[in-house]
């Protein structure tokens, strides 16, 4: 219980000494006290409260038209969506440990599951991760124990998200794998436990697969997957599904997915669902190999990860249903259309896209970022994201209609 004992004054006293302070009050004495003269407002009424509140919220400018990516997409949203979602039902939180109080929910699991495992070409999914960048870290631990923890070294591309890497690089040290980032693959990695590309990459650039001898993890935007054909050679397939029917919402709560080969099946982190029959012969679900048990394994854990994000998984999987394979596809459609229509127009004005194969996002060269994007604000465009002083991450969605783009042009 050693590490659950509260600090001894001792140890207070060297924490403190290693930042050259000398007590705890004088720790705080560098924080400046801005609310001395502070004063309150006479107390409101709930109505009046609720006056204020939305006075203040109207000076808010929410009317954007939205080229942004970068792993946050504008997607449409059925109402029924959040209509279904946003039950009591499924928004009380409940883990669904008793099958025979859980069917519904156990239900919605099992069917998401096989939706990620058809989009992605992959033989099964897991419930859910956290986020995509949990999903990428923890698939990078998946790839070193399918190894017996012999490799412990990942080669992972530079053109994977910003912030995926970062999660990456936070897994990996605690468990003493070595990152190498490459930007072109190199020919032998035989010493490497995994290889992890993104597909498209950050950039939008569609690149081809490797085939490779050692464990191969494809971060994949389901969204693409509508059109480009999915990632069938690699091992483990992971991202984010916030492309489904899920809001951008100031960039979450979003969630992973994990989906992979049969054979690596008992690595896979967190929740699996499984469906059975009943004692009387009918259809149950029920919560099956759990290789997470870290309460039960502890060390010997497959992973930490304790939860899943069931209801955002729920909101995934009725925005699949309700769109169904012809919607899923068209949606890429329109999304690719508009990107390459965008493109052409700029290019048409002497701005360069940099991408060879891209399919909703690109990247363009200006002179100058700040420049570009103040100018395209000021009409009311979020014009993509900053990359650095000369480039630019463009994105279209079904969301970017044709007076959109035309809007994106006389900006410019």
């Amino acid at each position: 219980m050693k590490n659950f004992i509260a600090h001894t004054d001792d140890i207070r006293q060297e924490m403190l000494e290693s930042i050259n302070y000398s007590s705890i009050e004088d720790l705080f004495k560098q924080i400046p006290i801005q609310f001395e003269n502070f004063k309150m407002s006479e107390p409101l009424s709930e109505m009046e409260t609720q006056k204020k509140i939305k006075a203040l919220a109207k000076k808010n400018k929410t009317e954007y038209i939205s080229f942004l990516g970068g792993g946050v997409y504008n997607k449409f949203i059925p109402a029924a969506v959040n209509y279904v979602a946003e039950r009591f039902e499924f928004l009380t939180a409940y883990t669904p440990y008793q099958p025979e109080i859980s069917q519904g929910t156990l239900q919605i699991i099992y069917e998401y599951q096989t939706m990620i495992a058809r989009i992605t070409g992959m033989d099964i999914a897991n419930a859910s991760m956290y986020d995509g960048g949990s999903a990428c870290a923890e698939a990078v631990l998946m790839a070193h124990r399918i190894q017996r923890g012999k490799k412990h070294k990942a080669l992972i591309s530079n053109s994977l998200n910003p912030e995926y890497k970062e999660v990456i690089k936070t897994y990996t040290w605690a468990q003493g794998i070595d990152v190498e980032w490459f930007d072109k693959m190199p020919d032998d990695v035989s010493d490497a436990c995994c290889v992890l590309v993104q597909y498209p990459n950050y950039y939008g650039e569609i690149e081809p697969i490797p085939k490779t001898d050692t464990t191969l993890i494809v971060c994949a935007n389901l969204s693409t997957l509508s059109i480009l054909e999915p990632p069938y050679d690699a091992d483990i397939v992971v991202g984010d599904i916030q492309p489904l029917g899920i809001a951008a919402n100031f960039g979450g709560p979003h969630a992973g997915y994990m989906a992979c080969k049969e054979a690596y099946m008992r690595q896979l982190p967190g929740r699996l669902v499984g469906r059975t029959l009943d004692a009387d012969g009918n259809q149950a679900f029920t919560l099956t190999i759990q290789t997470r048990e870290q309460h039960i394994k502890r060390e010997k854990a497959t992973s930490n990860i304790c939860s899943n994000q069931s209801l955002i998984a729920l909101s995934a999987t009725l925005y699949l249903s309700l769109v169904g394979e012809k919607g899923f596809r068209e949606t890429g459609i329109i999304s690719a259309n508009n990107a390459h229509a965008l493109s052409k127009m700029l290019e048409g004005k002497g701005i360069k896209t940099i991408n060879k194969n891209f399919f909703n996002e690109f990247v363009i060269e200006v002179p100058d970022t700040d420049t570009f994007l103040k100018k395209l604000k000021s009409a009311n465009i979020l014009g993509g994201i900053k990359l650095d002083n000369n480039k630019i991450l463009v994105c279209t969605t079904e969301m970017n209609s044709e007076e959109d783009i035309l809007a994106y042009i006389e900006a410019v």
